[in-house]
Parts: structure tokens; sequence; C-alpha cells
């Protein structure tokens, strides 16, 4: 697991700009919901994770190339913050034609940790 970027604006704006690599995105998500990288073991531990992702998927899952946990992530962003990248960062989202499913499942996980971020205060 490589060091984390600081979850802030700049780092979700990163993350929609296509900046920072899948592999990153998906580790910062893993991250917040409580995953973590036994470096000795080599394995994922996921005893601090919430019980609600820890028992569909003991080992984190792969948000950007997986629809079934995006699907999940969506469905756990609380109603209030569904807009939150447009109300609060401006995000217009991307033009027809310019996106895929990738963009859109980095869209997903950029909403995500930011609400994250402002549901902790973090923002």
């Amino acid at each position: 697991m490589s060091e984390l970027p600081p979850l802030n604006t700049e780092t979700i704006w990163a993350i929609l700009n296509d900046q920072i690599d899948d592999a990153t995105v998906n580790e910062l998500v893993w991250h917040c919901l409580g995953y973590r990288y036994d470096p000795n073991s080599r394995k994922w531990d996921s005893t601090a994770a919430d019980p609600q992702w820890r028992e569909e998927y003991p080992e984190p899952p792969n948000f950007i190339a997986e629809r079934p946990p995006t699907v999940k992530l969506t469905r756990s962003i609380p109603k209030e913050n569904k807009q939150i990248l447009k109300e609060k960062l401006g995000f217009k989202g991307y033009k027809i034609g310019e996106f895929g499913p990738r963009q859109t499942r980095r869209a997903t996980a950029a909403n995500w940790l930011f609400s994250h971020m402002n549901l902790m205060g973090n923002q």
C-alpha cells in the first residue's frame, strides 16, 4: 500500500480530474471504511471496517473495476450528501462522450470521500 494523499478538496479534484491513479483512489476509500493493510502478513485486516462492509467484503473491493461495490458505496452516501460535489465544489460532471464506467466510478468514490469528509467535519 502506498502513502495516501491527504483527504482534502485538492485530492477530491485530483480524483475527478484523473490525476490520482485508481489504486490510490481505492486505498483512500478502503482506509476511510476501516480496512488496514498489514505489511508483515501482506494481508488486509478488516477488523476495524464497518460491519456492513466487512461481512460482504472481507477483503476490500475494487470500486473502480467492479460495479456491485460501487453501487453499495453510492447507496451508503447520506441523502443530503448525494449532490455534495456539485453543491460544495461546483463539479458539473463529465461531458457526454468524455466518460465511461471508470470515470463514473471514480466520481462515485470522490463523492463518497467528500461526503465522508463532510460527516467527519474535515472541510
